[in-house]
């Protein structure tokens, strides 16, 4: 519970005033510390990301940063790679699957991974909408991974992640991240070039690699910053 009431709006892009309605309405989680509300990073940028709000590009504005490039979303899906058909009737045996396909270190116990995806959705689905999830563990570095990836997943039938809207989920966007504020990078991303019509047409269509990739470049080049 690190950021204050103005710290959300600047993150959020919108008032404080807004804010304050958002916490009266009971939208935006937020805890109340010592009689003074503050919030959570993460949860803020997932709960954006669920509602197709945008973030601020300062967002994560780091000194190390300069030393330490954050990877784009281009960069973590080539290494994350696209899979079609993954397979499965419920969201476990689907997390299933797709974490058997996933492109990991032989060190990375799988059968772990697998729980710790499930946990996850049992405490919030990350299900955002209009048939898309975006599978992550809720403490990323957890696995001890050196290189951030996104693993794009065509499901072989809808499956019922529970999302808000109702909808069944055919695709999934699997976060697997080194830092907690890499993985938080790659979300804000997610978020935005998932609102971008041109990227989101090839996904509807389960188009092929090589378009997929070509519309998440001219996606991701309209990111300021």
């Amino acid at each position: 519970m690190n950021l204050s009431v103005k710290d959300t709006a600047q993150l959020l892009s919108v008032s404080e005033k807004t804010i304050y309605r958002w916490i009266k309405q009971d939208i935006i989680p937020s805890y109340k510390v010592h009689g003074s509300y503050r919030f959570n990073r993460a949860e803020l940028i997932e709960w954006a990301t669920s509602r197709r709000r945008g973030v601020s590009a300062d967002a994560f504005s780091e000194p190390e940063s300069e030393i330490q490039p954050l990877p784009t979303l281009h960069e973590a899906l080539e290494t994350g790679g696209v899979f079609y058909h993954i397979e499965g009737k419920t969201r476990e045996e689907v997390l299933t699957d797709t974490v058997a396909h996933l492109r990991l270190p032989e060190e990375v116990d799988r059968d772990y991974l697998e729980k710790v995806l499930l946990t996850r959705e049992q405490l919030a689905s990350t299900a955002i909408g209009e048939g898309i999830a975006i599978p992550h563990p809720r403490s990323p570095g957890l696995l001890n991974v050196a290189r951030s990836k996104v693993t794009l997943c065509f499901l072989e039938e809808p499956v019922d992640f529970h999302a808000l809207d109702g909808r069944p989920v055919e695709i999934l966007l699997v976060i697997i991240a080194p830092t907690l504020r890499v993985h938080l990078h790659l979300l804000s991303r997610l978020g935005f070039v998932l609102r971008d019509p041109g990227f989101r047409q090839v996904l509807n269509d389960g188009e092929s690699r090589g378009k997929i990739f070509s519309a998440l470049a001219k996606a991701e080049a309209k990111i300021k910053g």
